[in-house]
């Protein structure tokens, strides 16, 4: 069913700051069934960096922590509504049928009721369950992904990249914009406790400089493609169903959504790589091609997977700054990993 991702938030300096000391009490409340509607047998409870989702027979319930970052403060009750409101509007941009309402959680008795009548004391988004196993990384995991899937997913892109919101940039600020993260992510990858290689990172930064360099003219003529689109496309908020749905898009920041949909395509490319499933990117990115018209040479595509690779590597030992964390030499092998494809590509 719904299995919601960890969103890429940076963990460490830039680590949301939690507060809000009823948020416990929410949770074992809202684990109990019958906090739900009649008809609610069980209750599963999943936590990720900034939320809680809540999975029922039927639905997905989604709870946002009262954090707070650079990026947002979810620390009041009307932040949270207002925060859930976003959520739901911009994921109803390509998945209308999974994203069905932003619902109060009020007091019931000795307990919590979920869309029950009186003053909210939270605020969840809800949404219908998706089968786990038809989610991209589980269908790629039991080597189940059809051409014809990939192609019907790619028609699903295209449209939602059609009718997204576009955004104004020159072609120099659009190459500033890439320079300044590459910048970004090497200085923070170089950082004694992830324990990567530095040659490493310096050499991956290096080369990726030198491709924005000597291919000025084809980056700066992406500039006029950049709409306001997922952000996080990762074979694990991709459904195929029947009429494929891409959910949980990064919600927070309309920042990070601005993106080339050849940049986003690129990034579902290598996660599909990366999980030892290459074709799917590659006839992704042919039959774009083959809808838009829009043909970005190899080179383009693999400087931008490579680019993501180094972004993905930084999120992947941020997650060593999590005072909490328990899994410490994974986030640090999938940082390698991550490096390592991004040398490979660039």
């Amino acid at each position: 069913m719904l299995q919601p991702g960890t969103p890429d938030m940076p963990l460490g300096p830039e680590a949301p700051a939690r507060a809000g000391g009823d948020l416990a009490a929410t949770v074992l409340a809202l684990r109990d069934p019958a906090s739900h509607a009649s008809g609610v047998h069980r209750v599963t409870a999943v936590e990720t960096h900034l939320s809680w989702v809540f999975l029922t027979e039927s639905h997905a319930y989604k709870l946002k922590k009262p954090a707070r970052s650079a990026l947002f403060d979810y620390t009041t009750l009307e932040a949270r509504r207002r925060a859930c409101e976003t959520e739901l509007r911009l994921n109803r941009r390509i998945a209308p049928n999974v994203y069905l309402a932003v619902v109060p959680v009020v007091r019931h008795g000795d307990g919590l009721r979920v869309e029950g009548a009186g003053a909210p004391v939270e605020w969840l988004v809800k949404m219908r369950r998706l089968p786990a196993d038809l989610m991209l990384d589980a269908r790629i995991a039991q080597q189940a992904v059809s051409p014809a899937a990939v192609d019907h997913l790619t028609q699903t892109l295209v449209r939602f990249y059609a009718t997204a919101e576009r955004a104004a940039f020159s072609g120099p600020s659009y190459r500033a914009r890439l320079f300044a993260e590459i910048e970004s992510k090497q200085r923070s990858l170089e950082q004694p406790r992830y324990g990567l290689r530095v040659a490493d990172v310096q050499g991956v930064a290096a080369a990726q400089r030198r491709w924005l360099e000597t291919h000025a003219e084809l980056l700066e003529g992406r500039a006029s493609s950049i709409v306001d689109a997922h952000g996080d496309l990762r074979p694990e908020h991709v459904c195929l169903e029947p009429e494929p749905v891409v959910i949980d898009c990064l919600d927070f920041d309309r920042d990070l959504r601005l993106l080339d949909p050849v940049s986003e395509l690129s990034f579902l490319a290598l996660e599909c790589r990366r999980l030892g499933a290459s074709w799917i990117g590659d006839r992704l990115l042919v039959r774009y091609a083959e809808a838009t018209g829009d043909r970005p040479p190899d080179t383009l595509v693999r400087f931008y997977e490579s680019y993501h690779a180094m972004i993905r590597a930084a999120v992947a030992v941020w997650h060593l700054d999590d005072g909490v964390v328990t899994r410490r030499d994974f986030w640090r092998e999938r940082g390698n990993v991550y490096l390592g494809l991004a040398r490979e590509l660039v």
